[in-house]
């Protein structure tokens, strides 16, 4: 009962709609400015990077997404009057062992196809270590992209999964709501303008994946691990100089990027391993419930945790 976890709140409509409707509006515009610029994406992160540097420069992407992290708990905490743990998790506690769990099945899968993917194209990838840039990557890493990460989880996953859910009564649409614009939000990624829209399979399937399963799992801890280890080990392992994270990462892609079908190989072969990985170890069952089923009323939810508490 993870969406139900918001009538533990102080319930408005306003409320849910202030934080997103101005992401999205920024989202949107930033999109429109691209699309009219005269300089293309990649071309203007070079620009960027030439003049400050690669590290300063990822600093400057993390830094205002870390600090709506601190936006979103501090909204929840303060105006819904919600706490954190029944924003994360329809547990009584946060499980911090499930995000460690899914960081580094992730982390560690991601490190293997990446090696699998250099040993296969060796003329694809250069070396690119060098120790004390990558050092400071690893710092900033490690201190910012968890925190970008988990906003991105708690404004998707949580607070408008939760905040369409109570409003609509119904699963389906919060999970095709937000899986949608969380693809959408990556519009403006270097990685579109190369490869086309087509690239926006991965994004929005990838949002599907994270939706089932904090749907599934009543909590958010499987995506905010999930997430983390995507993000942060891939800017510790390769970069590229058409992605979003150009970083002085260990290894650098320097093939002529093409869209083929290994866009779907995430979302239609690896993503569904995942979920069957996960459904073992935590038993999840009637998915058709917990995906398409009835939110239940406020009344409904509190009788249930009382009688659960007792």
């Amino acid at each position: 009962m993870y969406i139900e976890q918001g009538y533990k709140g102080d319930i408005g409509l306003w409320k849910y709609l202030i934080i997103p409707g101005c992401f999205i509006g920024l989202m949107v515009m930033n999109y429109i400015a691209i699309v009219f610029s005269p300089v293309s994406v990649e071309d203007s992160m070079a620009g960027m990077i030439d003049k400050l540097g690669s590290n300063l420069v990822l600093i400057i992407l993390l830094a205002p997404l870390a600090l709506g992290l601190l936006l979103v708990l501090g909204w929840s905490k303060l105006v819904h009057a919600q706490s954190i743990t029944s924003l994360t998790t329809a547990r009584k506690k946060i499980d911090w062992k499930r995000v460690g769990f899914a960081f580094a099945v992730w982390g560690l899968l991601t490190v293997v196809l990446t090696m699998v993917g250099i040993y296969l194209s060796p003329e694809d990838y250069e070396f690119n270590f060098k120790l004390k840039p990558f050092l400071y990557l690893a710092l900033i890493g490690v201190l910012l992209i968890p925190l970008q990460t988990s906003f991105e989880e708690y404004l998707f996953r949580g607070h408008m999964m939760q905040g369409i859910g109570l409003a609509v009564k119904n699963r389906w649409v919060s999970l095709v709501v937000t899986s949608v614009l969380f693809g959408l939000m990556h519009l403006g990624n270097p990685e579109v303008e190369k490869l086309g829209y087509g690239i926006m399979i991965y994004y929005i399937g990838t949002g599907f994946f994270l939706g089932i399963i904090t749907l599934m799992d009543d909590g958010l801890e499987l995506a905010l691990g999930f997430h983390a280890a995507n993000n942060l080990i891939s800017a510790l392992l390769l970069t590229a100089d058409w992605t979003a994270f150009q970083t002085n990462s260990i290894y650098r892609d320097v093939s002529d990027p093409v869209l083929g079908y290994d866009v779907l190989v995430p979302v239609f072969i690896i993503f569904p391993i995942l979920l069957f990985l996960f459904s073992k170890k935590y038993g999840w069952s009637n998915w058709n419930n917990k995906l398409f089923g009835k939110v239940l009323s406020r009344e409904e939810f509190f009788l249930i945790e009382s009688k659960t508490d007792d």
